[in-house]
């Protein structure tokens, strides 16, 4: 192929290296792990090996500890096994299409129910107050997310060592970087945001250089066991999903972006689109915004990863006036493995919707590694 764009072509991504495209699969939670182990299994092998044309494949959701879990049959990273299982995957993606693989490091916070919840303190928050909605249960049913135990100053550390102990099996699984999520209103968005984080008085809550405290030492606790041009870290300053959204987000998100540029990190991805709901408490965060914070650090080379609802059209734009570096598609990844060779070559994408096999537990290969790549006459 000839005359790529630039969102088409190479690109080097801090120490990761050269990487196929600029184009990224954002992390999403397809629900296929179905064993008590909680390993990756040769059905999710075989799907992620089919969208390894792109550039950076981010993994689904990976739970960091058993106290992390909040959906059902999701693969985990806090043990050996898991880690070697997950190696499989990563050695298959770089023998196919080549794509660099970063797993996604999630803890689920409030997001959780005590039936599903597999930690010694349950289902865990800043404070008190639950997500709204409910989740699905193990035998299929639902029920209202559960009260959060609220985490104490004394218990909180554990839970760092927790992101650091995945970041050790996730180096161990060979994964080309780890990605910290820290958006739509997991734990540490639930940390950050004063909307979940107003009521606490010791030194995790309150102001903002409180609520930013425990980003700033999971960060160092997954830089610990990684350099910082292999790390990313994930916001969602706009959303609304898992209850979010605060009036300050602009201060907020600026001085979080601020703070991982600071680190070092490879990138930010940036959930700048408005697709998963605008929680309209304060003005739409901009990748520009992003773009002017990380340039006031100074000597900075971290990047903005653009996400959320963009076409090809979108990410070309956004990649050409330098407003990020790269763009992460969730859904289109999903009903399109090729979604590369696709935007290349101007082929039809397939939309098809039926979300019910997204992202349900035990519904196995269909919806999942069932769609086919564009077939040429």
């Amino acid at each position: 192929m000839s005359n790529l764009s630039k969102l088409l072509s190479p690109f080097t991504l801090g120490g990761m290296g050269t990487v196929n495209n600029r184009m990224a699969m954002s992390a999403l939670t397809r629900a296929r792990c179905n064993n008590p182990e909680h390993e990756a299994n040769e059905l999710m092998l075989k799907y992620y090996v089919q969208r390894s044309t792109l550039g950076v494949l981010i993994t689904e959701g990976t739970h960091i500890s058993p106290g992390g879990i909040g959906w059902v049959d999701v693969p985990g990273i806090w043990t050996e096994g898991q880690a070697q299982h997950w190696k499989k995957i990563v050695d298959a993606v770089h023998e196919a299409g080549g794509a660099k693989v970063v797993m996604q490091l999630w803890h689920q916070g409030r997001q959780s129910h005590s039936t599903v919840n597999e930690g010694p303190l349950g289902v865990v928050g800043p404070s008190s107050l639950p997500a709204e909605g409910q989740m699905a249960l193990k035998d299929g049913s639902k029920a209202d997310f559960s009260v959060p135990h609220v985490l104490t100053t004394e218990e909180i550390p554990l839970v760092v060592a927790e992101w650091k102990n995945a970041a050790k099996m996730a180096r161990l699984a060979g994964l080309d970087g780890v990605e910290i999520h820290s958006a739509n209103g997991y734990l540490l968005d639930t940390f950050l945001q004063s909307k979940t984080n107003s009521e606490r008085t010791d030194k995790y809550g309150g102001c903002l250089e409180n609520r930013l405290r425990l980003v700033e030492e999971v960060i160092d606790a997954v830089l610990s066991e990684w350099p910082a041009d292999k790390v990313g870290i994930k916001f969602s300053p706009n959303g609304v999903y898992g209850s979010m959204g605060s009036a300050d987000n602009v201060e907020t998100f600026t001085a979080a972006i601020k703070l991982a540029a600071a680190k070092g990190l490879a990138f930010i991805e940036l959930m700048d689109g408005l697709a998963f709901g605008f929680h309209e408490l304060s003005k739409p965060f901009t990748l520009e915004m992003g773009q002017e914070a990380i340039k006031s650090v100074e000597g900075s080379e971290t990047i903005i990863m653009a996400n959320c609802g963009h076409t090809q059209k979108s990410a070309e734009e956004a990649v050409e006036s330098g407003n990020a570096g790269m763009v992460s598609f969730g859904r289109p990844t999903i009903t399109n493995p090729d979604l590369f060779d696709r935007f290349a070559n101007g082929y039809e994408l397939n939309n098809e919707v039926d979300r019910s096999l997204w992202w349900s537990a035990g519904t196995g290969e269909k919806g999942y590694t069932t769609y086919p790549a564009y077939i040429t006459e």
